[in-house]
């Protein structure tokens, strides 16, 4: 059986392009940047998609939905909904500790970001804050499963796949409640 191939997006955010690779279900990856193909590494090899394309005509409805879905929550978000991203489906897979921490990761809300001390708790080992910080380093989806909501415990950022000039934007964006650009 052909598999259709999972659908890339992307959007001009006040942050830089934002994309969103999505198959029928959830996004699979998401970043900033405009290279869906370093989003593609970032999947776990047992959900990569066979292939990825920017054209929305080879892909079927349930992957276009995805994929406006997605886009929506996006746009939302940088309008001011900055829980719009906690609502779209995300799949990623990785050993137990880091998907459950993934999971925990969504569910920070928005303006009351966490030390890594803090997330390692909420994930449910204390003593593993480095496994945390390396959920945080591994997470594929960023925004949608929101690791820069995580900084340090004496209030540095830490660090950011996307750079710390974004991780700044979305915990301002996030502290204010607003849009801001």
């Amino acid at each position: 059986m052909t598999q259709l191939p999972a659908l890339a997006t992307t959007l001009e955010t006040p942050d830089g392009p934002f994309t969103a690779i999505v198959d029928a279900h959830a996004v699979l990856a998401s970043g900033w940047t405009a290279d869906p193909d370093a989003l593609v590494a970032l999947i776990h090899t047992t959900l990569r998609p066979d292939s990825v394309t920017t054209d929305p005509a080879a892909t079927s409805a349930s992957v276009r939905d995805s994929a406006t879905t997605a886009a929506e929550a996006v746009r939302a978000y940088y309008a001011g909904d900055l829980t719009a991203p906690a609502r779209v489906p995300v799949v990623q897979r990785s050993g137990e500790f880091r998907t459950h921490a993934w999971e925990v990761l969504r569910e920070v809300p928005a303006g009351a970001p966490v030390t890594y001390t803090e997330y390692a708790n909420a994930a449910g080992r204390p003593a593993a804050v480095r496994a945390a910080a390396g959920a945080c380093a591994l997470n594929a989806a960023a925004l949608f499963v929101p690791c820069h909501r995580v900084v340090r415990t004496d209030g540095s950022l830490g660090g950011f796949r996307y750079g710390l000039t974004i991780k700044r934007s979305l915990l301002e964006r996030e502290k204010d409640g607003s849009s801001h650009t």
